[in-house]
């Protein structure tokens, strides 16, 4: 359990800046009623559009929780994993959003496993070069391909910003 941090203006764009501003609060304390009628909506819809998008890559768990806070641009996820390198994508897709800029890790797993690492994408990056640093050989960047998918579609297809799991050298 944690934070993990990302780029809040990086990311998979689920729902608009609309959204993230009627949430945040910025009316005076005697107009508050509306305006929190109004940032627990655009809330709710946000957490909304965060648990679908975890759940078309098949990666949630039946007690998924989702909640999204965007004053703080923090998401908190809740559930049981089956297993930790799924957890991590769970965690990997909530915070991927734009709009996003810290995850509050709720899952559990049955079994304890070895935690991935995690990397952040700067520009001119590839999965070759990320596999040099972390492996010692360019050549092992499917490893890290298929430990982001469903996130990748490709290997080729990282942007600038994006938190990758690293997986354990096996």
């Amino acid at each position: 359990m944690g934070l993990f941090s990302f780029i809040k203006d990086a990311g998979e764009k689920l729902f608009g800046g609309d959204e993230a501003k009627a949430a945040a609060p910025a009316a005076p304390a005697n107009a508050a009623a509306p305006a929190t009628a109004d940032a627990s909506a655009a809330n709710a819809k946000a957490a909304e559009a965060i648990k679908q998008y975890i759940m078309s890559m098949n990666l949630a768990p039946s007690d998924l929780g989702v909640k999204f806070d965007a004053a703080t641009s923090v998401v908190t996820v809740s559930g049981t994993a089956p297993d930790q390198a799924t957890k991590e994508k769970i965690l990997l897709a909530a915070g991927n959003v734009r709009g996003v800029e810290r995850v509050d890790d709720r899952l559990s797993v049955p079994r304890a496993e070895p935690e991935a690492r995690f990397h952040i994408v700067a520009s001119g990056d590839t999965l070759s070069a990320i596999s040099k640093k972390y492996y010692g050989d360019a050549n092992k960047y499917n490893a890290i391909f298929e430990a982001n998918k469903p996130m990748l579609t490709h290997p080729d297809k990282i942007y600038p910003g994006q938190v990758l799991r690293i997986p354990p050298q096996g």
